[in-house]
């Protein structure tokens, strides 16, 4: 059985802050574990980074010494091992210290539950928090719904113990980390991984890194490429507004250059883009206007505070009805004519060429993620006739949420 870190083991030696977020020097002796040696953890927000890298067998062990450019390098080798990609048009946030909350969540038709330590929990809170989400993790049996936990800020002094409690579940499969605001930060976390949690976590464990501040968004390479681990990127508005000294409005003018630089930055290298929250839950309006924009500039799904927001949110960030057919067609049509040698083509008197297969290969494979079935030629050809406000509901595919939600106290 793996042993874990006790909390009292886990403590910062030394602390220099040097202007707000500084110099954080963390040394943590962790007790022999199955697999994991006694080492030491040492973290410096100030000095060189040590990149962490999975090693080629899978086993998440973590080799030191790799430079910021190795880390791209990385990125860009495993893509095609990471295709798989797990869907997130929602992620939903369920605060870890509410009992009836975490429960009911269970059955809800969300693509990432994240069980919250952060903002969600008070201080005083911490603690138990951490205990629940933990039973809440091993209890859960909900067969679509990933199960993520946001963690505190690291540098926060409460990041320790969260990974060291969360980490026990075999059913953790992501950690989203808050105001991510360099590849350290990223680094600093899935060294943890890979001396605290269990081998089928270590293996299976993503990181989603959220954007909220400036310096975040000038870093969204470097944090982008910092470990294999990290398949997705989350913009935090309210925190984003907060450390640039802006009000946030409807139109949102004031946050696109940073949501159009996380778009950027995930699309170049093989990740996820998840969009702000809708602050306004009740208007379902002002909801699918979001998530419409959202969409086009690229974001693949966006976050929820709400129950009430998935539903849209859920449809928002499925390709359309039009979309699904006209993809299926371009695909279909390019396969006869490679067939007989032809590469680009005409379709509907547009020239076809490679660029727009794999737009269409792309809105096929999301399609196929959301449970949407591809339509046949005929019943292609009579969406196509109907336009892009074709309705997609003929085209899903029910999906059963089976559920065993146990005490989530363990009693």
């Amino acid at each position: 059985m793996l042993s874990f870190i006790p909390s009292q083991v886990i403590r910062r030696q030394a602390t220099q802050v040097l202007g707000g977020r500084g110099s954080i020097v963390t040394k943590t002796k962790v007790p022999r574990a199955a697999g994991v040696g006694s080492q030491i953890l040492t973290r410096s927000l100030n000095t060189e980074s040590v990149h962490s890298n999975l090693n080629a067998a899978g086993s998440g062990a973590a080799n030191s010494g790799s430079s910021a450019a190795d880390g791209e390098g990385e990125r860009i080798k495993i893509l095609g091992a990471t295709e798989d990609k797990r869907v997130r048009r929602s992620i939903f946030y369920v605060p870890g210290s509410d009992e009836r909350k975490l429960k009911s969540s269970l059955s809800l038709a969300a693509d990432c539950l994240v069980y919250d330590l952060e903002d969600g929990v008070a201080f005083n809170r911490k603690n138990v928090a951490r205990e629940m989400v933990l039973d809440a993790l091993e209890a859960s049996e909900h067969r679509k719904a990933e199960k993520a936990v946001r963690i505190n800020a690291v540098g926060s002094g409460l990041e320790f113990d969260d990974l060291n409690v969360v980490l026990r579940s075999s059913r953790l499969q992501a950690i989203v980390i808050p105001k991510v605001q360099s590849a350290k930060d990223i680094q600093f976390v899935s060294r943890m991984v890979d001396s605290v949690a269990p081998f089928i976590t270590r293996k299976n464990v993503r990181i989603i890194a959220s954007i909220e501040s400036a310096l975040g968004v000038m870093n969204l390479k470097k944090i982008a490429t910092a470990d294999p681990r990290v398949d997705a990127l989350v913009f935090a508005a309210e925190d984003y507004c907060a450390d640039l000294g802006l009000t946030r409005t409807r139109e949102g003018t004031e946050m696109l250059f940073a949501r159009s630089a996380i778009v950027t930055a995930a699309h170049a290298y093989g990740l996820q883009a998840i969009d702000l929250v809708c602050m306004d839950y009740k208007n379902d309006e002002i909801l699918k206007e979001e998530c419409e924009f959202g969409r086009r500039m690229g974001f693949t799904g966006k976050q929820a505070v709400h129950p009430r927001q998935l539903d849209i949110i859920q449809s928002s960030f499925l390709p359309s009805a039009h979309e699904i057919a006209r993809a299926a067609d371009i695909s279909e049509a390019y396969q006869e004519h490679s067939r007989r040698g032809v590469g680009a083509f005409n379709y509907n008197n547009k020239v076809i060429d490679l660029p727009v297969v794999k737009w269409a290969e792309k809105i096929l494979s999301r399609a196929r993620q959301g449970n949407v079935r591809i339509p046949m030629a005929e019943e292609r050809a009579e969406i196509l006739r109907q336009g892009p406000t074709a309705p997609i509901a003929p085209l899903l595919q029910k999906f059963s949420v089976e559920t065993s939600a146990p005490s989530l106290t363990g009693k």
